[in-house]
């Protein structure tokens, strides 16, 4: 699942280990979701009021649904 996590962060001028400081889990973590690694709801939600968007914009929940709907359809 594609997110904003590491543009938003990024844009903050924040570091991977400061953004894992402030929603209470390690870099690898951090470094995890960068990659496409999905997070729990609480951390996305945790990790949107550090940066002041909704999880869904967090989580582009509209693009990944597209795409998700998309890839069904081609499988029909």
């Amino acid at each position: 699942m594609k997110t904003r996590v590491k543009e938003l962060r990024t844009q903050a001028g924040m570091t991977q280990q400061q953004l894992a400081d402030l929603v209470r889990v390690s870099s690898r973590t951090i470094i995890s979701i960068e990659k496409e690694y999905n997070p729990s709801l609480m951390l996305a939600y945790r990790m949107a009021e550090v940066f002041g968007v909704s999880v869904e914009e967090l989580c582009c929940l509209k693009e990944n649904k597209e795409l998700e709907d998309r890839e069904y359809e081609s499988l029909q």
